[in-house]
C-alpha cells in the first residue's frame, strides 16, 4: 500500500517544482549577488579606463524623386546602405587627404534613417577635431555622390524621351515626303492612302511635341531634388558626460551580472537537485523533520535552547516507551560544528535531570571532544568509548557524521537511535535517500530531523503521516517497529432470533 501511494506520487510529481527552485536559487543569493557586483564594477571600469571615442554627428536632408506621403522608408534604408560603401567613404578620406583604406574607414562611421528624408551621420576620430572633419566630409561627399546619381538619372530619361522625339522626326520626314510624292491627278482610289499618311503625320507631330514636353520636365524636376538634397545641420561634436557613462555601464553591468547570476543559481540547482524544502528532506530522508534552527546571534543561542528541550523531550519519551535508556546518536550532514554543539547542550540537559552522562564524538575532526568546557559532559573519542553500553557506564550520547565516506558500521556504537542534524541544500537527493537505507541496514532507529539553516520563506510541512495510524513512519526509518499491545478483541453478541442485519 505505501509503495503504490509513492509510485502515485513520484509520478504525479512535476518535472521541475518551481517551488523549490526559487528557494534553491534564493539560498545561492551570494552567488548571483556576487556575480550581479562583479558585473557592476566591470561596467565602472569600463567607462572610466575604456572612455568611448570622440564622436562627431551631423543630418542630411534628402529628397528623392519618387518621394510619397505613405513610403514606408524603403528610399532611405537605400541611401544608408549606400552611405555605407567603399565609394563614399574613399571619396570622403580623399577630401581629407587621408591614406586610410576605404574599408577600413566603414567600422568609424554608421548612417541612421530618422525620417523618410532624414539622415544621421555618426562619426569617430582619435580627438574632437578630426572627427568634426570626418563628419564634414562623408556628408559632403554623400551629397555630391546624391546629387551625381539625381543628375545622371535625370539626363538619362530626357535623353531616352529625346532619342524617341528623334526616331519620331526621322519617321515624319519619310511621312512628308511620301505626301509630297503623291500627285493631285491620281485616281481616287490613291486619295484613301493620303488621307492615312496625313493622319499618321499628325499623329507623329502630337507625340513629338509630347516627347519634348516629357523631356523637359524631367530637367525641370532635377533641380528641385538637387537643391534639395543639403547638409541641414552642420558636423559638431557629441557632449560626452563621464557621471552619465559612469551610470549607465554600470547598470548595464549590473543587470548582465545578475541575469547571468541568476541563470547560473537556476541551472546548479536543477542539476544538483539538492533539496532546500522541509517537505523535500522530510521525503527523501523518510522521517519528520522535529525542529529548525537558523543562524544568528541572541536568537540563534535562545533557539538552540530550545531546540535542546525538544530534543531532551523526545529522548525521554522514546525511553519510557521502551523502558530502557538505549543511547541515542546526533548524525550530522554538512552541519558538524553545529551537530557538537547541540550534542553538548543535550548531555549537559540530560545530566542535570537524570545523572551522568557520556558524550561519544565519532566526528572526523573530533568538534566534541575539542570543544569541551570544564565543567561540562565528558566527551570521548568512540576509539576510546568503553565497550559497555548499559547504565554502569551512564547514558551514551553519540555523535557521528552521515557524510559521504562515513564509516557506516561505526555507527550502531554511537546508538540504537539517532536524530539526524541536516543542513538544508547540502545533501543531494540521491545522497539522502543513501543516508536513509544505510541507516536502515545498519538497524538504526531514526527518531526525526532537525534542519539546520533552512529557507526563511519555507513553509511547507516536514512531517510524515501513515495514513489512518496517527504516527510518523520515518521515526523506524525501514527498522520493524515495537509489536504495540493489542485491544482484546470481544465477542460480537448475538441476538436470539434476530437477523444478520439486525446484529450488525
Amino acid at each position: 500500500m505505501t509503495t503504490h501511494q509513492a509510485g502515485e506520487a513520484s509520478a504525479d510529481a512535476p518535472l521541475i517544482d518551481l517551488q523549490s527552485l526559487l528557494a534553491a536559487v534564493r539560498r545561492r543569493r551570494r552567488l548571483w549577488g556576487a556575480l550581479a557586483l562583479l558585473g557592476l564594477l566591470v561596467g565602472a571600469a569600463v567607462a572610466v579606463l575604456l572612455p568611448p571615442a570622440p564622436t562627431a554627428t551631423t543630418t542630411v536632408l534628402v529628397t528623392h524623386e519618387d518621394d510619397q506621403p505613405n513610403d514606408t522608408g524603403t528610399l532611405i534604408r537605400t541611401d544608408v546602405e549606400l552611405l555605407g560603401t567603399t565609394r563614399i567613404a574613399g571619396a570622403a578620406l580623399r577630401a581629407l587627404g587621408s591614406s586610410q583604406k576605404p574599408g577600413d574607414f566603414l567600422r568609424d562611421y554608421r548612417g541612421t534613417g530618422l525620417t523618410n528624408n532624414l539622415l544621421r551621420i555618426e562619426v569617430t576620430g582619435d580627438s574632437d577635431a578630426e572627427a568634426v572633419d570626418r563628419a564634414g566630409a562623408l556628408a559632403n561627399a554623400f551629397v555630391a555622390d546624391h546629387v551625381r546619381r539625381m543628375r545622371r538619372s535625370a539626363d538619362a530619361e530626357a535623353q531616352a524621351l529625346l532619342d524617341q522625339r528623334d526616331r519620331m522626326r526621322k519617321e515624319l520626314a519619310q511621312v512628308n515626303k511620301a505626301i509630297g510624292d503623291e500627285s493631285p491627278e491620281q485616281d481616287p482610289k490613291a486619295s484613301a492612302s493620303v488621307e492615312s499618311l496625313f493622319a499618321r503625320r499628325a499623329e507623329l507631330n502630337s507625340r513629338i511635341a509630347d516627347f519634348d514636353e516629357r523631356a523637359a520636365e524631367a530637367r525641370t524636376g532635377e533641380p528641385e531634388v538637387l537643391a534639395g538634397t543639403q547638409i541641414v545641420d552642420d558636423a559638431r561634436v557629441v557632449p560626452r558626460s563621464l557621471p552619465r557613462a559612469l551610470a549607465t555601464d554600470a547598470a548595464i553591468g549590473l543587470v548582465l551580472g545578475l541575469v547571468l547570476g541568476l541563470a547560473v543559481a537556476a541551472v546548479g540547482a536543477v542539476v544538483g537537485d539538492r533539496p532546500v524544502l522541509r517537505r523535500e528532506i522530510a521525503a527523501h530522508l523518510g522521517t519528520s523533520v522535529l525542529a529548525e534552527l537558523r543562524p544568528g546571534g541572541r536568537r540563534a543561542r535562545a533557539a538552540r535552547a530550545r531546540l535542546t528541550t525538544t530534543l531532551a523531550r523526545t529522548v525521554r519519551g522514546t525511553d519510557e516507551a521502551a523502558a530502557v535508556d538505549a543511547p541515542v546518536a546526533l548524525l550530522e550532514l554538512g552541519c558538524a560544528r553545529t551537530a557538537a554543539l547541540l550534542a553538548r547542550d543535550l548531555a549537559s540537559a540530560l545530566e542535570t535531570e537524570g545523572g551522568p552522562v557520556l558524550l561519544v564524538d565519532g566526528l572526523p575532526g573530533q568538534e566534541a571532544v575539542r570543544s569541551g568546557r570544564r565543567g561540562g559532559p565528558k566527551a570521548v573519542a568512540l576509539s576510546e568509548a568503553p565497550a559497555d553500553e548499559g547504565t554502569s557506564a551512564g547514558r551514551r550520547i553519540g555523535l557521528g557524521s552521515v557524510r559521504p565516506g562515513t564509516a557506516w558500521s561505526d555507527l550502531p556504537h554511537l546508538g540504537g537511535r539517532a536524530v539526524l542534524v541536516v543542513r538544508a541544500g547540502h545533501g543531494s537527493a540521491a545522497w539522502l535517500h543513501t543516508v536513509a537505507r544505510r541507516l536502515a541496514e545498519q538497524r538504526v532507529e531514526v527518531l526525526g530531523a532537525v534542519l539546520v539553516d533552512p529557507d526563511p520563506r519555507d513553509r511547507t510541512d516536514g512531517t510524515l503521516w501513515e495514513g489512518g495510524r496517527g504516527e510518523w513512519p520515518g521515526r523506524r526509518n525501514g527498522v520493524a517497529a515495537r509489536p504495540r499491545a493489542e485491544r482484546p478483541s470481544m465477542p460480537v453478541p448475538r441476538v436470539p432470533g434476530g437477523s444478520d442485519q439486525e446484529v450488525r
